[in-house]
């Protein structure tokens, strides 16, 4: 087995591994909303849930060269910012959202997504998610990096969940109505596939 030092190689090689290896990750698209009032919209795989009580959520943003992100900074100014899971139906225009804009120009306007008013929060939504999280500003955290921080750790507190009504029952989401994708490496995603059960022990 091939054993390697982190520290011995590149960024990129490290960036690699661990997309090639931490998988399948589940994907947020955020929209934040900037000082000028643009409606920002970006996805990212380094997402997951922090805490069932209250409900938290956190996201790992990236630096480039040590700039912030357009989400990242609105996320510290508004302290508000609202996730939606990506699935099968809204995967292709999501993933516009993903070209490199200037802060001024919407990404969801680039997209073709319709925004939706939030209950609790002046950001909007979109309306192609099946499940929505409206989410105020926990906690932040800059890592990493050697000479300057490498990316903002953000935990957000879930004020407001949106469900579609389709995939609802009983208090628990139908995982094959929702349809969720996942990120794996390079441009490769992945659909929720076989669903097995394995009962924990007592």
């Amino acid at each position: 087995m091939l054993s390697i030092d982190p520290s011995t190689i590149s960024e990129r090689e490290n960036y690699k591994f661990l997309i090639g290896s931490i998988i399948p990750r589940p994907i947020a698209f955020v929209t934040t909303l900037s000082e000028e009032g643009v409606l920002n919209g970006a996805p990212f795989s380094y997402f997951n849930i922090v805490s069932s009580n209250p409900p938290m959520i956190s996201l790992s943003i990236q630096r480039s060269d040590g700039r912030q992100k357009d989400t990242a900074k609105n996320i510290l100014k508004k302290k508000e910012f609202v996730v939606h899971i990506v699935d099968e139906q809204n995967v292709e225009k999501i993933n516009k959202t993903a070209a490199s804009l200037p802060p001024s120009q919407s990404e969801i306007q680039v997209a073709g997504l319709a925004p939706v008013e939030s209950v609790k929060l002046s950001v909007p939504g979109v309306k192609e998610a099946k499940v929505r999280m409206e989410c105020v500003l926990e906690h932040s955290l800059e890592l990493g990096g050697v000479d300057s921080p490498g990316c903002d750790f953000i935990i957000g507190k879930v004020v407001q969940f949106h469900i579609e009504d389709e995939i609802y029952e009983k208090g628990r989401i139908d995982p094959k109505g929702l349809a969720a994708v996942s990120r794996l490496a390079g441009a490769n995603y992945a659909k929720i596939g076989e669903i097995f059960e394995i009962e924990r022990p007592k």
